[in-house]
């Protein structure tokens, strides 16, 4: 089959791979017809590439259709439309009873010390093949899968696998009192799903990035937007100056490790980028550093006694967090990969006809699979108004 491969920073490419086969009597393999590109890819693609080896498969965002499954599957027959959520998880072991199924306890991926095994996400996650591909094997199939209507457009769907669990977790943990205000920062794809929820659930939001094009996008939908390469002041300055001086009550760094304006960590991201793989895992493992810029932001924007929800993906070890701010303004932290099965009942019924979200038009670009390194260079440099690429495993280019 064809695959989007892992080749070194900054590379990807389309490749012909063997196809999954039933490994396990749980596993189930099903044929992609749909598979986003996630910012979360972009870190693989910049500066997580010492987790990685040539040729790994990509991508965590998936829906399809079954092709196969094991003898102990009892969920899934072939022909079934499936979405296949970003993480691998049992349903049944202590995590996942709590809903937390990033953190299921059958597939933790001690080795590393890290949560639930991921779809395409290194060594960190388990090094499981991803679904940007023709198809994917999916272990643990019973309870990694979201079962949805056949129908002609998978753009209803999709985005169950990652992005509107992932923004709806994001808005839950920011715990924006009824009424009240949050911040967004960054609106690449999570950033604007969670501005649109936030929205959608009668807060006040405030949306903010450097990028015309998505700043325009998300003020469409007639949310407040601040444009940063405008400002002559502080930013947090300015959001208390319209929230009665305090600040929102809420902010959600969608931004993460790879901010601007955090030029020296920038550069030693960078450099541990192009180091040999063994010696990389090192630097990063004992004393990886991340851009900080949108969580220094997020603590200065938000009012005291507010929360933080943290969504943009962060992994530095000796990072530098200001305790006495965060201590001295009461500020509550709550973070993490989502937990997609948890929150599914929740956006169900915001997928029928009339479209609250804006699923149907939220991807910016669909493209064949084997345009695949074109998109990745589109996405990552934030050309041609990209914000949410779909690859198509099933059109040739």
């Amino acid at each position: 089959m064809k695959a989007v491969t892992w080749q070194g920073h900054r590379k990807v490419s389309v490749e012909s791979v063997p196809d999954p086969r039933i490994e396990e009597p749980t596993d189930a393999v099903i044929k992609v017809t749909s598979t986003g590109i996630c910012g979360s890819d972009l870190h693989l693609y910049e500066v997580l590439g010492a987790y990685m080896s040539s040729g790994d498969v990509l991508g965590h965002e998936s829906i399809g259709v079954v092709e196969e499954v094991g003898s102990a599957v009892s969920e899934l027959v072939p022909g079934d439309r499936v979405v296949i959520p970003f993480q691998i998880s049992c349903g049944h072991c202590f995590m996942c009873d709590q809903g937390l199924t990033t953190q299921c306890e059958t597939t933790q991926v001690r080795e590393y010390g890290s949560g639930a095994a991921l779809f395409g996400y290194s060594k960190l996650y388990g090094q499981i093949p991803g679904g940007q591909a023709e198809y994917l094997r999916v272990p643990r199939a019973d309870a990694t899968h979201v079962s949805v209507p056949h129908g002609p457009d998978d753009a209803r769907y999709l985005y169950l696998s990652d992005v509107l669990p992932t923004a709806w977790q994001a808005v839950e943990y920011a715990a924006v009192p009824d009424g009240g205000s949050v911040t967004v920062l960054g609106l690449g794809p999570i950033g604007d799903m969670a501005c649109r929820i936030a929205a959608y659930r009668g807060y006040r939001v405030i949306g903010v990035d450097r990028v015309p094009e998505r700043l325009v996008r998300v003020a469409a939908r007639g949310i407040e937007c601040i444009d940063l390469t405008t400002l002559d002041r502080p930013l947090g300055a300015i959001i208390r100056d319209v929230t009665g001086g305090r600040g929102t009550d809420s902010v959600i760094d969608a931004v993460g490790m790879e901010a601007h304006g955090s030029p020296l960590a920038a550069l030693a991201q960078r450099s541990s980028s192009l180091l040999p793989s063994a010696v990389a895992r090192k630097v990063n493992d004992t004393v990886g550093i991340d851009r900080l810029t949108a969580f220094d932001t997020a603590i200065d924007v938000v009012r005291r006694g507010g929360t933080i929800s943290l969504v943009g993906v962060y992994g530095g070890m000796v990072d530098p967090v200001p305790m006495r701010i965060l201590f001295d303004k009461q500020i509550q932290l709550r973070m993490g990969q989502a937990n997609v099965k948890r929150w599914i009942g929740d956006l169900l019924p915001l997928l029928g006809d009339d479209d609250p979200l804006g699923v149907e038009s939220f991807a910016t670009h669909r493209l064949p699979l084997a345009s695949a390194p074109d998109a990745y260079r589109m996405f990552q440099q934030k050309t041609d108004g990209a914000v949410k690429i779909v690859l198509d495993p099933t059109t040739e280019p």
